[in-house]
């Protein structure tokens, strides 16, 4: 298969790095499944694996991305295997912008994300522990209290959703990207005005409360969960890291694993709890955020697929990812 230019940029930015010799075995995967716009490329030498990754275009920042990487460093001082460890260039920087892209290289994670092919409650406890322990270890950094930023985010774009759909405003749902899309979107479309009114009605107390806040993960779900046996041994993509509460964490954790299971939902809680202590307020915003998170999830594809008019390079997967969420949704039966 010939080259992309894409493809050509990755072996420019490989060459600034010691760890890889001219021998390396590239293989481009792609977005990977997912719908960030970034690309991946598997990279093996004799000696080792790892993964190069090229940023969106103009995001994230050159100063974003050191902090992330600031925190993937301390996980991995810290002692947590399970984070994957940031390559340094010849000129010790963690990153290159080149192509009007940032890359970086970190090392390749074994295991799978294979939890709903082989769902164990032992793997869930280890999954829920893996993000305790990373949130101990960020607990340290810069900690802080207020409102909890995933709450607001929510509020904020239902507020902005009532006030498009109350104006006038309605997907072209005939003008679907994809044949695969709209019978998903139709349904969404039919479940979001009850269910946008619910997430206004249940976050509202919740907007000015005052939670500790620190370094979150925000988008930490099945597909970023690998498992070797029952042992977690990667946790990965951390692009959308933040300062949140860890409730977000746990309510994308969870939704995405165990969807509205009560039972396996308490004994992830448990084992999260083993390490990190939640307080039963905290445990009712888990339930919270994953729930309103759901809603949102659709509201967003309808809003990027119709109202932004975004292109996607897979919109099965799309149809597959807003499928999950109207799913979940109609079997709540969410009233106004």
């Amino acid at each position: 298969m010939q080259e992309t230019p894409l493809d050509q940029a990755a072996r420019t930015v490989l060459s600034r790095y010691a760890v890889v010799g001219p021998q390396a075995n590239i293989v481009a995967l792609g977005n990977r499944g997912g719908f960030s716009g970034a690309r991946l490329w598997s990279v093996r030498t004799e000696a080792d694996a790892f993964c190069l990754k090229a940023w969106p275009p103009g995001d994230p920042s050159p100063d974003r991305l050191r902090w992330i990487h600031h925190l993937m460093r301390l996980a991995r001082n810290q002692g947590l295997p399970f984070v994957p460890a940031v390559s340094e260039t010849r000129g010790r920087s963690t990153s290159v912008h080149h192509a009007g892209r940032l890359w970086e290289l970190t090392t390749w994670m074994p295991g799978a994300a294979n939890f709903h092919a082989d769902s164990t409650a032992e793997k869930l406890r280890a999954a829920c522990a893996a993000v305790a322990h990373l949130h101990r270890v960020w607990a340290r950094v810069d900690p802080l209290a207020g409102p909890c930023p995933a709450v607001q985010r929510r509020y904020e774009r239902a507020r902005e959703w009532l006030e498009w759909t109350e104006g006038g405003w309605q997907p072209p749902l005939d003008q679907s990207p994809a044949p695969e899309l709209p019978p998903w979107t139709a349904r969404a479309w039919t479940l979001l005005p009850a269910g946008v009114r619910y997430v206004s009605r249940v976050l509202q107390p919740w907007i000015d409360r005052r939670l500790p806040l620190q370094p979150c993960l925000c988008d930490v779900w099945h597909d970023h969960v690998l498992f070797t046996n029952n042992e977690v041994t990667g946790l990965i993509d951390y692009g959308a890291v933040k300062i949140d509460h860890v409730a977000v964490d746990l309510a994308r954790l969870l939704g995405s694993m165990i969807a509205d299971d009560t039972v396996l939902r308490d004994i992830g809680l448990r084992a999260y709890g083993q390490l990190r202590p939640l307080s039963p307020e905290e445990q009712e915003l888990v339930v919270h955020l994953d729930r309103t998170g759901t809603i949102i999830g659709m509201a967003n594809w309808l809003k990027w697929l119709y109202r932004d008019r975004k292109r996607f390079d897979d919109y099965q997967a799309v149809a597959a990812r807003l499928a999950d969420l109207v799913q979940r949704v109609e079997r709540w039966s969410v009233s106004a």
